[in-house]
């Protein structure tokens, strides 16, 4: 068996879902799963859809009206025929958008959360229907397989944690393995079929889950970009390809926060020792980058990852005492509490400072709280800047330009955080 994955930016158009053919049909497709994820930037217009319903109501429909539009026009391009009859595609579509209308009339929940995750699936189950069709219609005979009934989590919506058991008990019980499966990434379903996701980028994550729980030979990761590169070129000039990466160092870098690999996509192939590999969808024929079991990275460059909009706190005690393990064990319940993703920690004997991603938008809160014990500085829209197997000139070079407000070096990894 193997998976295949393709992101956003292949199916972002109607010329991407024709190139989508065209790799199938350049690597083959027998014994194949395919995972896609929304289309273009689906996922950010219905996240303005969502908060028009929260903010917004009478922007409401027009918002919905707008990704309706834009998926319509990928399905003229390919299936429009000329003829006074239309494809069944069109319909089908026009039902799920029937659906998310439904759920804004009916829903009840003042919970951002859940009604995030009710919503923002929509973008790939329309996406996974439109390829589905048009592969059919070209030949290309699929299976469409809506996901929720497979993939089964619990209830923490935008962020769901994986029930194991019960998504081996539905993958071995419900999926026929002897066609060609398309699918969704990024999104499951909780005990009550209520709709959850995985994490923003969670669609790779889908695609390791498939790929353990049907012992696949190996995931493709599709991207626009030639493999795993050293850094983002979109923040670094002159990136390079690294070649192959083990695991270990695939999971350092993905943990730091290198954007090709979702964090907790590595894990599960890890376990079953499920090789990866990344490629370009604009040049199938190229190795890309491999990801399994060695040791290292091949070539061995520094590997820069930089994460935007970040938050730095610096704390310390009010009476000049010690921050022990006490002061710690309560900041860490409190970045627990208010949902805090921590990034960097360093502390001395009378401060501690924590660099923390604001994903659940609780940052007011946790200050409220933290003020009440610490004396507390905050500084909100910072860059975490982390160098993998660094040298001097690396760290030079990222230095230049920038107001440093952390650093941290440690054997094989440093970390800056800058404004």
């Amino acid at each position: 068996m193997h998976v295949f994955k393709f992101g956003g930016a292949s199916v972002k158009d109607a010329l991407g879902v024709r190139n989508l053919e065209a790799v199938l049909r350049t690597v083959g497709f027998d014994n194949t799963l395919i995972v896609i994820s929304a289309m273009g930037k689906t996922t950010n217009a219905l996240e303005i859809v969502v908060g028009n319903y929260f903010n917004t109501k009478s922007e409401l429909q027009s918002s919905v009206q707008d990704v309706k539009k834009y998926h319509n026009a990928i399905l003229l391009d390919l299936f429009d025929t000329g003829v006074e009859e239309t494809h069944p595609v069109f319909n089908k579509v026009s039902v799920l958008f029937d659906e998310l209308r439904s759920f804004f009339n009916r829903n009840k929940s003042p919970d951002y959360n859940f009604v995030y995750d009710q919503v923002i699936g929509y973008g790939e189950l329309i996406s996974t229907l439109i390829v589905s069709e048009y592969l059919n219609k070209v030949g290309i005979k699929n299976n469409w397989v809506d996901v929720r009934e497979f993939i089964k989590t619990d209830t923490y919506y935008r962020r769901a944690n994986v029930n194991w058991e019960a998504t081996q008990a539905a993958v071995t019980s419900k999926l026929n393995t002897s066609v060609l499966n398309i699918t969704q990434g990024f999104i499951g379903s909780d005990d009550n079929n209520f709709m959850t996701t995985l994490g923003r980028e969670g669609s790779d994550y889908t695609a390791a889950i498939f790929a353990y729980c049907l012992n696949a030979e190996n995931v493709t990761i599709w991207k626009d970009v030639p493999g795993v590169l050293n850094a983002d070129p979109r923040y670094f000039e002159n990136a390079q390809l690294l070649n192959k990466i083990s695991y270990r160092e695939a999971i350092e870098l993905a943990f730091y926060g290198a954007s090709v690999i979702h964090p907790k996509t590595l894990q599960p192939l890890q376990q079953k020792e499920i090789p990866l590999f990344v490629k370009s969808f604009k040049n199938p024929e190229h190795a890309g980058t491999m990801v399994g079991k060695g040791a290292g990275i091949e070539p061995l460059i520094p590997c820069f990852i930089v994460k935007k909009n970040q938050v730095l706190i610096s704390l310390s005690s009010l009476d000049f005492s010690y921050i022990v393990e006490e002061n710690i064990s309560e900041i860490f319940k409190l970045l627990a509490l208010y949902k805090m993703k921590v990034d960097v920690i360093q502390n001395s004997a009378i401060s501690f400072s924590v660099c923390v991603d604001n994903v659940y938008n609780n940052l007011p809160n946790l200050l409220q709280h933290l003020k009440a014990k610490f004396k507390v500085t905050c500084h909100e829209n910072v860059s975490l800047y982390t160098i993998r197997h660094y040298n001097q000139d690396a760290i030079a070079q990222l230095e230049v330009g920038k107001t440093m407000l952390l650093k941290q070096l440690t054997q094989g990894t440093v970390q800056m955080v800058t404004h």
